[in-house]
């Protein structure tokens, strides 16, 4: 089976000398529905393991950060947020082309779809919705000097150089005029909060981003690669635009939240702020700030796309996805 981006023979070279008890005659392969870094499971014929690498081609500044991802985790495993055992990491581009990392092989499922979630039930549905928000809560509660994560972040500033690392983003991307993405940016420039006390943020929580184990809880929180530290409220705004856009758009990133027995836009912030004792504030600008995020990923996709350097299906149309986002972004700013 091909695997893009994957040496089989190198990498069972290099795999025995860094992982104990691994072979070096390997198989892969290349896990679907990710859309940015790629992912495989190796296997020895005895033992298996998760392999994360950038995608092919060129890559903009401070994306697919393998280091960050694995010191993210490795960080976080004494904690209550359940991450995966980080093996190893390998910063020698010679090797794989990018660096990589290698963690275990967790037994959990990454719920996408609504229709996957109808067919456990409604009460197994709001369950999992339930455990979702707690660990997003037991994820914003760990301190990040605690785990040695103090300097992984710059949270002095954090709103208003999000602000600006997206319009970034939109800027390296240019394949099209955007005029309602300049206005949404010039509205979040104005509308920037305070700083918040730091937090460990995730930067793309959703429910396919968590493996749930059989009995319905979360066995490994997983794709960290634009996790920082800063304002944690930013992860709970992105979740709830994941839920809008699957609303307003067909091809959504995730629609889970339709499912019957998922919990509302206002149970998920009940849920949050009671767990949490957080004032969430004016969480219309975190809406706001969400939305043109996800616009800016969905277009890094589209550009990628175009350029040949992404790997799978479902491409095609992903970028008429930014511009019902970027309309949901202004409408947010206007929501108390």
């Amino acid at each position: 089976m091909e695997t893009p981006g994957l040496d089989l023979e190198v990498l069972g070279s290099w795999l025995p000398s860094h992982v104990d008890g691994a072979g070096s005659d390997l198989t892969a392969t290349l896990i679907a529905g990710g859309k940015s870094n790629l992912t495989y499971r190796v296997s020895d014929g005895a033992s298996t393991w998760i392999l994360r690498r950038p995608p092919v081609g060129k890559l903009m500044a401070t994306a697919h950060d393998m280091g960050r991802e694995h010191r993210m985790m490795s960080a976080l495993g004494p904690t209550p947020v359940p991450v995966p055992h980080m093996y190893a990491f390998c910063d020698d581009v010679d090797v794989l082309g990018a660096p990589f990392y290698v963690m275990s092989d967790v037994n959990g499922v990454p719920y996408r779809s609504q229709h996957e979630l109808r067919a456990l039930g409604d009460d197994r549905t709001r369950a999992i919705s339930e455990r979702l928000i707690d660990t997003l809560v037991d994820l914003h509660q760990v301190d990040p000097s605690a785990v040695g994560l103090a300097d992984a972040g710059r949270p002095e500033g954090f709103l208003g150089r999000q602000v600006e690392r997206w319009r970034k983003q939109f800027a390296a991307a240019h394949t099209r005029d955007l005029p309602t993405m300049e206005a949404l940016y010039a509205k979040l420039v104005d509308r920037v909060p305070a700083d918040a006390t730091p937090g460990i943020v995730h930067g793309d929580y959703r429910l396919d981003n968590v493996l749930v184990d059989p009995d319905d809880k979360p066995a490994a929180v997983v794709d960290w690669e634009l996790a920082t530290i800063g304002d944690s409220l930013t992860d709970l705004a992105l979740m709830l635009v994941y839920a809008r856009f699957a609303t307003i758009a067909e091809g959504a990133v995730s629609d889970v939240n339709l499912a019957p027995g998922y919990l509302s836009e206002d149970e998920v912030i009940a849920r949050y702020a009671a767990a949490s004792g957080r004032d969430l504030g004016d969480l219309s600008f975190y809406l706001a700030l969400a939305s043109f995020k996800l616009a800016g990923i969905v277009e890094g996709i589209y550009y990628r796309f175009g350029q040949g350097q992404t790997v799978g299906e479902g491409f095609a149309d992903v970028g008429a996805g930014v511009f019902p986002l970027l309309d949901a972004g202004l409408a947010a700013l206007k929501e108390n």
